[in-house]
């Protein structure tokens, strides 16, 4: 599979719903790191919560948001 720019698909009205229908807490974290590019320790921060938290977040809304966007897989590992 080839490496997905998660920037290049954070745009249009589509994503827009898709990302405003998630859960908020997904919503911020999914906001915080790829919007603002905040690294997960400042979002962990951020948000109050950990760093694997963090991470949880961001790969539950990930697979809340592949159906609407047409991904396959995207994972948060770093």
């Amino acid at each position: 599979m080839e490496p997905v720019d998660e920037g290049a698909w954070l745009e249009g009205e589509d994503l827009r719903r898709a990302v405003n229908r998630l859960p908020h807490d997904q919503r911020a974290a999914i906001l915080l790191h790829f919007h603002l590019d905040m690294p997960l320790s400042e979002v962990a921060i951020a948000l109050g919560i950990s760093q694997a938290g963090v991470k949880t977040r961001i790969n539950r809304a990930l697979k809340r948001l592949r159906p609407a966007m047409g991904v396959s897989e995207v994972r948060v590992n770093g």
